[in-house]
């Protein structure tokens, strides 16, 4: 068998020997970008493996606004204590019925109509705090011990099952730890894969496979209106078994044919594997360029020893170490909660507008659609940072005026709500996309994963302001607009990156800034 380092191209004699860590940043780059200049159809399959996690993710994500649902009801007697505007609590349980099945979400299941808005919004927000612990506790051994690829095996299969488990729970205590559990399964999953799609890839075509990761969830999301119609009659039980099963039979596919990513592989002293990935790709793409330059063999022993410390957590203090990641660090969070509020609290709070839960929720996923192509027109021609702040006010406005606009305008709440949410959306992705290439190879994974806790952590306040806002829709939609707006104006304190290569090392970026400011 051939050797594997024979595919390494020869150092530039010109570089200063006493200098191993540009050596390597540039042999890395290098052979990313040879490797992987243009798309064949090796990267198109991994890229699309590693997405679908993404799809099942979606649908996980907002179950439960189908699940966890009041259904509708009507009377049953003919008196004139019981009519459409009655408080159900008020009422005999002789006068009025559900228009459904008792079991067609938990509330009508297990009688919660009365219950607590902290009951009701439970399995919601536990769900969000198992992603922001699971998040904390585990987001960073994909840039240490576990990797990217096996840290995202093992969060889809804990999502999975648990939400398979989810089927046989008989209260709503062990439904909300069941989902608590499921959303410590995802809590890695968008991060694992966006990171494992953009590492993968040169420059060209970095954007446009990180969107797949957005497409995917949105595809996943758009499902859930199809499923939960074809089972409008049954259980909501039929719902998590419907969307488990899938997921758990994709756990194989991801764990036999999905590869690691190679700059994860060379920053952890494994360049034999990370050669035997960018070979496979450079030979099923004839546009590579990639055998036809050669790397020295010495690049494997020039490794980083700091790349391999035994402590799971090094990434995540390094983050917090060096004033400049602490800054970047601190500011993606913040923005990442602002936009979350929107993101997660407009869908889930649909059925206080009083229209359609079915459309609406429809409208939202389709809205999803157009702003990747947007995304990726952004990314490639103006400003990451004026573009965030744009979207992040335009969102903010829109969702103060749905707020204090009256109940009777359902029209004009409901556009203002897509008009929202999609502009959240689109900020989304940009931040996420900013964000992998705001920091290296060495805790890249562990800032993007602080970044999507804070926006799951928006997530379990801006479930909690639903239940809330159903009698007072500005302590809903008027709050996540004011967060939103106001998390807009911290993207000032960041960099812009466009046209940038990514780093490997905390150095080889602190030196990259020093280039820039000097």
């Amino acid at each position: 068998m051939a050797d594997p380092t024979s595919l390494l191209p020869q150092p530039n004699r010109e570089e200063d020997p006493e200098t191993p860590s540009n050596n390597l940043h540039h042999s890395l780059d290098q052979i990313i970008e040879q490797s992987e200049a243009s798309f064949g159809w090796n990267q198109f399959l991994q890229s699309i493996l590693v997405s679908l996690a993404s799809l099942f993710d979606g649908t996980q994500t907002f179950i439960s606004v189908y699940t966890d649902a009041t259904p509708t009801w009507h009377c049953t007697s003919g008196t004139t204590t019981c009519n459409t505007s009655s408080d159900i609590c008020d009422l005999s349980t002789s006068d009025w019925a559900w228009d459904s099945i008792s079991s067609k979400t938990i509330i009508s299941d297990w009688n919660l109509q009365c219950s607590s808005s902290f009951i009701t919004g439970l399995p919601a927000s536990s769900y969000f705090m198992g992603g922001v612990i699971g998040g904390l506790l585990l987001g960073t051994l994909a840039d240490s011990s576990l990797g990217r690829k096996r840290l995202l095996v093992i969060s889809c299969i804990t999502m999975s099952v648990a939400a398979f488990a989810t089927i046989f729970s008989t209260n709503v205590w062990i439904y909300s730890a069941l989902r608590f559990v499921s959303g410590i399964g995802r809590s890695c999953i968008s991060t694992c894969v966006l990171v494992l799609l953009m590492e993968r890839v040169g420059r060209k075509w970095r954007p446009r496979v990180g969107i797949m990761q957005f497409f995917f969830f949105t595809l996943g999301f758009l499902s859930l209106p199809a499923i939960a119609y074809i089972n409008r009659a049954n259980s909501w039980r039929a719902l998590y078994l419907c969307t488990s099963i899938p997921a758990m039979l994709y756990c194989l596919l991801l764990q036999f044919f999905v590869k690691e990513s190679p700059r994860w592989l060379f920053m952890n002293g494994r360049g034999e594997e990370a050669i035997a990935i960018l070979k496979k790709s450079a030979l099923s793409n004839p546009n590579s360029e990639f055998n036809s330059v050669l790397l020295s063999a010495d690049l494997l022993s020039k490794v980083p020893e700091s790349t391999k410390s035994i402590d799971p957590y090094k990434s995540m203090k390094d983050l917090f170490a060096k004033k400049w990641a602490m800054k970047r660090t601190l500011t993606v969070m913040v923005l990442g909660f602002g936009i979350g509020m929107v993101y997660y609290g407009m869908p889930l709070g649909v059925g206080n507008l009083g229209f359609n839960i079915y459309l609406s929720v429809l409208f939202n996923a389709l809205l999803e659609i157009p702003s990747y192509p947007l995304t990726l027109i952004i990314l490639e021609k103006w400003s990451r940072k004026l573009s965030v702040l744009w979207f992040c006010l335009v969102s903010g406005i829109c969702g103060v005026v749905c707020a204090v606009v009256g109940d009777k305008q359902k029209v004009i709440r409901i556009v203002l709500e897509l008009a929202s949410f999609f502009c959240s959306r689109t900020a989304w992705n940009l931040i996420s996309m900013f964000t992998v290439e705001l920091f290296p190879t060495c805790v890249r994974n562990s800032a993007t994963s602080l970044l999507r806790q804070s926006y799951i952590l928006s997530a379990v306040f801006s479930s909690m302001l639903v239940s809330v806002g159903s009698s007072n829709g500005f302590l809903s939609y008027g709050v996540f607009g004011v967060a939103i707006f106001v998390s807009g104006f911290f993207v000032a304190f960041l960099p812009d990156t466009r046209g940038g290569t990514l780093c490997d090392t905390m150095d080889e970026q602190e030196r990259k800034e020093s280039m820039i400011l000097g």
